[in-house]
């Protein structure tokens, strides 16, 4: 029996990278043509000069629902259900579960969890899970920052084949501090599985950002924490990263992780369209009111969106992914289509992913810009 073909035609959309409003013809949620708006009469849609986008694409982000991905079971299946319809809610297309430093077992047991949904029947209306973005265990301790020193592993070969036991198929991005590392062997041999290596929790100096970005590295996890502060004599891992166009460098735009005018400062780079992607950082709690709540075997207390230990170390936000995109653009920081950008095409160019084209899956992101109130508002079309 065929299928009844569906056809839908928005017109007078913004879209990255075009100059002038854009009519998308959408076949079975397929796009199948673009083309000026000013050619063609209306669409079914009328966006008015609104900005149209792809959803957003998370790629860090730790838990949600009160559930941490380190802590995943079987069990939790129906739980990681909720979780991609929630992110669905909040804009997202699609994410990578991160899993931060804790024990071998607990890694491979989430990694085999992840594996085993993914390959599940995907749900409508629901993110879907891309792969795994490991954050650790081979990190500098003293740059772990919230993550448990006991389950820190030395940067060896052998010790990275033990973490990725049978799903380094299922790894997509994997933060490593470079500097850890003699043999020279990890990042090439990463890099050889496709692996995206991501340098951060590290005091790697420029020369050691240098040769890590040579041997194949093309990625910072969430600039200026955890590294070295940009120095005039010593400008380190970052200032390394900011001028090589081959790497791109993850940003928390929450406003306590990095104050908006070094947000300001990176952005201006010469190849921050190339180079800059927000991510979340989100901790478990995401999606849950403030509050203490559970964090491996300790606890991290939730005041305005910002999770931060009994002591006092920041440890994560609880903020979805596009505040971000409104803090930019709330700041002065950057346009409407900039901060857009950097929370759907800007991720999905990091991780070799297609943006906007013809052939794209239509799910799409409705901007529109209230210029009185200053506000950047979304909504799924």
């Amino acid at each position: 029996m065929n299928k009844i073909k569906t056809t839908k035609i928005i017109s007078n959309a913004k879209l990255i990278g075009y100059k002038n409003l854009q009519t998308i013809t959408i076949e079975n949620n397929l796009i199948t043509n673009i083309k000026d708006s000013f050619l063609l009469p209306k669409g079914d849609l009328d966006l008015q000069g609104d900005w149209l986008s792809l959803g957003g694409v998370d790629l860090q982000i730790n838990g949600g629902l009160g559930l941490a991905f380190p802590d995943l079971t079987f069990e939790d299946i129906p739980k990681l259900d909720q979780i991609c319809a929630y992110l669905w809610r909040e804009g997202i297309d699609y994410f990578l579960p991160t899993i931060v430093t804790t024990s071998v077992a607990k890694i491979h047991q989430s990694l085999k969890v992840i594996n085993q949904y993914i390959n599940l029947p995907k749900k409508p209306d629901t993110a879907e899970i891309l792969g795994v973005h490991l954050e650790g265990p081979f990190l500098n301790y003293d740059k772990r920052g919230a993550h448990p020193a006991q389950h820190l592993l030395p940067l060896t070969l052998e010790n990275v084949k033990l973490v990725l036991g049978d799903y380094s198929h299922l790894v997509k991005i994997i933060t490593l501090a470079p500097e850890l590392e003699e043999s020279d062997t990890v990042i090439p041999y990463l890099s050889s599985i496709e692996i995206i290596v991501s340098l951060g929790h590290s005091q790697a100096t420029a020369s050691q950002a240098k040769k890590a970005f040579s041997q194949g590295a093309s990625m910072v996890t969430h600039a200026f924490n955890a590294m070295p502060n940009l120095h005039h004599r010593q400008p380190g891992l970052l200032g390394e990263a900011i001028i090589n166009p081959n790497v791109y460098c993850g940003l928390i735009a929450d406003g306590n992780h990095v104050d908006p005018t070094m947000l300001n400062l990176i952005l201006r780079s010469s190849h921050y369209q190339e180079g800059i992607f927000l991510v979340s950082d989100a901790l478990s709690p995401i999606g849950l009111s403030d509050g203490v709540y559970p964090w491996d075997d300790r606890t991290i207390e939730v005041k305005n969106g910002t999770a931060r230990l009994p002591d006092g170390t920041l440890s994560g936000t609880t903020l979805p992914l596009f505040v971000g995109a409104q803090n930019l653009v709330k700041w002065n920081i950057c346009t409407v289509e900039q901060s857009i950008e950097l929370v759907t095409s800007a991720p999905r160019k990091a991780i070799g992913l297609s943006c906007l084209q013809i052939g794209s899956p239509a799910n799409f992101i409705r901007w529109h810009y209230n210029e009185s109130s200053q506000k950047l508002q979304w909504h799924r079309v």
